[in-house]
């Protein structure tokens, strides 16, 4: 539900426990608000130690529950690896106790059917995260092989009706980074619906025009795509502007600006099989601006408000709830959450950074200003 509020001319000061400070707001006779169902996230990184600690309250303050990924060191391939990270998020949420981590495994090469069974008899785990060995952040224990080694597994999930999330790019060194998306399409991804047509899969953070016509030729309810902020408005011309920018390097890589366009125009036409995940992956400053550089935007300070400014743009408002409340639980089988969350049309300046024990963080529009406010009663 969109409100136009009529306000008294004077500035004002707002408070945003989610985001993290007070700004400075200025009303000039009229305030959007957008209301909508509270948000979950669907593919997040939360890491381990102190920098759980530090980008946890980002999330938990903002989303209802989320899609916990597992490339930690070691990663979490067992269910009782699972319970005991969940029980670590759950220490660092402190007082926050409306936030539900959704725990995931790890597929590997010598993953179990049985352990496929613990993970759905757990009550905790809700799918299970393939990563091609080498293509992204800590998948270096991930699938060499997929039909050659895990069928029974996938055959399980199945059976257990565990969706099977998908990091979709191909690892081969052969294949240029920009085409790596296009061909795990072809190469994996269509031959795996094909022989488990059954399984529910999600392809993460799709970048390319090809993977959204690949999911809207899905059944609708089977294979489902999460999008984040940084694909719905960066370009690959974003990684070189004024110098090589490491903040705005992450994998899938940024494509060229037409695939960025056809990512777009899928989300905000209103279709079901594309929901909110950020993707945010948090690293401490220096790993980023270094000689290699980490690939991963931190963007779960911003995601909220980046979305509302794509969505706008779009002139499709209306849409959003959808992509960010909706259409995700529904996939899942879950509950849609019933708090309600407000988007206030108001602007806030996003830190440059932000401080912890080991260093600092930078977000996604380090210092910009963002015109969307989400906040919860």
């Amino acid at each position: 539900m969109i409100k136009s509020l009529v306000l008294p001319g004077k500035p004002s000061r707002l408070y945003a426990a989610n985001i993290g400070g007070f700004e400075q707001v200025k009303s000039n006779g009229v305030r959007m608000e957008l209301s909508i169902a509270q948000p979950d996230d669907w593919h997040l990184h939360l890491r381990d130690g102190d920098l759980l600690e530090a980008v946890i309250s980002h999330s938990s303050k903002q989303f209802g529950r989320a899609i916990v990924m597992p490339n930690l060191k070691p990663p979490i391939t067992t269910t009782a690896a699972a319970a005991a990270y969940r029980k670590s998020i759950l220490k660092a949420l402190q007082d926050n106790t409306n936030f539900t981590p959704l725990m995931t495994l790890y597929l590997t090469d010598t993953t179990t059917p049985h352990e496929i069974k613990l993970a759905r008899e757990s009550g905790i785990v809700y799918a299970v995260k393939l990563y091609p060995a080498g293509a992204t952040t800590n998948s270096q224990d991930g699938v060499t092989d997929l039909f050659g080694k895990c069928v029974p597994v996938l055959e399980e999930m199945v059976n257990q009706n565990m969706p099977l999330l998908v990091h979709g790019e191909v690892t081969d060194p052969e294949i240029d980074i920009f085409d790596r998306e296009r061909v795990f399409i072809e190469t994996v991804l269509k031959p795996l619906i094909q022989k488990f047509p059954k399984l529910k899969v999600v392809m993460e953070h799709v970048t390319t025009m090809d993977a959204v016509r690949f999911v809207e030729s899905c059944e609708e309810g089977s294979v489902a795509a999460t999008v984040t902020p940084q694909h719905l408005l960066l370009n690959r011309n974003s990684l070189f502007q004024g110098g090589l920018q490491p903040h705005s390097y992450c994998l899938p890589v940024l494509k060229r600006e037409t695939h960025r366009q056809a990512i777009v125009s899928a989300v905000t036409s209103g279709n079901r099989r594309f929901f909110l995940g950020t993707d945010s992956a948090p690293h401490e400053r220096r790993r980023k601006e270094s000689v290699c550089g980490c690939a991963g935007i931190f963007n779960a300070p911003v995601a909220l408000s980046l979305y509302a400014k794509v969505f706008e743009e779009a002139g499709a408002l209306d849409k959003l709830e959808a992509f960010t409340s909706f259409n995700g639980p529904d996939f899942y089988g879950l509950p849609r959450n019933t708090r309600k969350m407000t988007l206030k049309k108001t602007t806030w300046k996003v830190p440059e950074s932000y401080s912890y024990a080991s260093g600092s963080i930078v977000p996604m529009s380090a210092g910009e200003s963002l015109e969307w406010l989400p906040c919860l009663p």
